[in-house]
């Protein structure tokens, strides 16, 4: 890590260059988590002080039982270790070992409205998808997202347009703090390094690739070979350009999407050249697709199942976690004790 990374910033209070996000153990790991965030993951792991959360708090808002809750957290660890994760570069912990966590949401539920919170897009829709499951926490689950970033005094946080009312709430908070209380928090931004995140198409022709919606549609790292194969080759498709140079429907624009994403240069040109002219054969083209999915998928795939079989180096990686992430939030929660004047001896 460079230098600017491990001082502060001279001119102002809070520690530079913290970068937080929280992933949530509801569903398994898939082609559009890894270009759309896990890669830039791997990236800032190099150059920033990262913060890398499994939120199993917060999917209790929505998946209250967790029998499976604990193969889940195992599966999402070693997934995204074996996409390029590493424990020994970023602070990989489970949100639920962060006991911190609890104590400054408390704090920031004291400023926080619930006529602000019950305008969350994201609280609408799932009370709109949960009607009998409208929980205290499913409210106020963007003031735990704040507790989440804020405990590490991060300001730098990856998220994708969907969580940009979130985070304008976390600054609200922060700023509703700092003013109360005092200058402890820094304010958190979006950052993606100045790059619009991919949003990886579902193989059915409408949306994104999707952790609870069609799986058919979805590429999924646990895919075996021939569920890769047999996905892509149900893509959607039709019989072909009938003009030469015609623009594509947006179902195939899709397809060279996922294309760009894992096949080389000189493939995609074959294909482009073939769509071009007329003579393309959607048939060629997704068995090529196809291969090229499996070639990215399977090493990843099997260096997964590796890890997951040794289930003594992934309680490591979470002891390991849970020490870092608690010296830090302890560090923040002793400034915050300080500044609501709640250290009486």
């Amino acid at each position: 890590m460079s230098e600017i990374n491990k001082t502060m910033d001279p001119i102002s209070p809070f520690p530079s260059k913290i970068v937080m996000s929280g992933i949530r153990p509801t569903g398994m790991v898939h082609l559009g988590n890894y270009f759309g965030a896990i890669r830039n993951y791997v990236k800032m792991q190099e150059e920033f002080e990262c913060y890398f959360m499994i939120a199993d708090l917060h999917s209790l808002t929505t998946h209250p039982d967790t029998q499976t809750l604990k193969s889940n957290v195992r599966r999402v660890l070693a997934e995204n270790i074996a996409c390029g994760l590493d424990p020994e570069k970023a602070t990989f912990f489970c949100q639920s070992h962060v006991y911190e966590t609890s104590e400054l949401y408390l704090y920031l539920n004291m400023l926080a409205y619930k006529g602000e919170l019950e305008k969350t897009v994201t609280f609408k829709d799932k009370a709109r998808q949960h009607p009998e499951n409208v929980n205290a926490g499913l409210l106020t689950y963007p003031v735990l997202q704040t507790a989440d970033i804020i405990l590490h005094r991060a300001s730098l946080v990856p998220v994708g347009k969907d969580q940009e009312q979130h985070l304008e709430m976390a600054r609200n908070f922060v700023v509703r703090f700092n003013h109360r209380y005092g200058n402890i928090f820094p304010e958190p931004h979006a950052f993606n390094y100045q790059q619009e995140l991919i949003k990886v198409p579902g193989l059915d022709g409408s949306g994104k690739m999707s952790k609870s919606e069609n799986n058919m549609a979805t590429l999924y790292f646990a895919d075996d070979d021939d569920t890769i194969r047999k996905k892509v080759m149900k893509a959607k498709t039709d019989s072909g350009p009938t003009e030469m140079n015609a623009p594509k429907p947006d179902y195939i624009e899709n397809i060279f999407m996922l294309m760009k994403l894992v096949c080389s240069d000189d493939v995609i040109r074959k294909f482009e050249e073939d769509y071009n002219q007329c003579t393309i054969r959607y048939g060629d083209l997704k068995k090529q697709l196809g291969e090229d999915m499996v070639n990215f998928i399977s090493p990843i795939r099997q260096k997964t199942n590796d890890i997951l079989a040794n289930d003594e180096y992934l309680v490591e990686v979470m002891k390991k976690g849970a020490q870092k992430s608690r010296e830090s939030a302890q560090k923040t929660m002793e400034l915050v004790r300080k500044a609501m004047g709640l250290n009486y001896f």
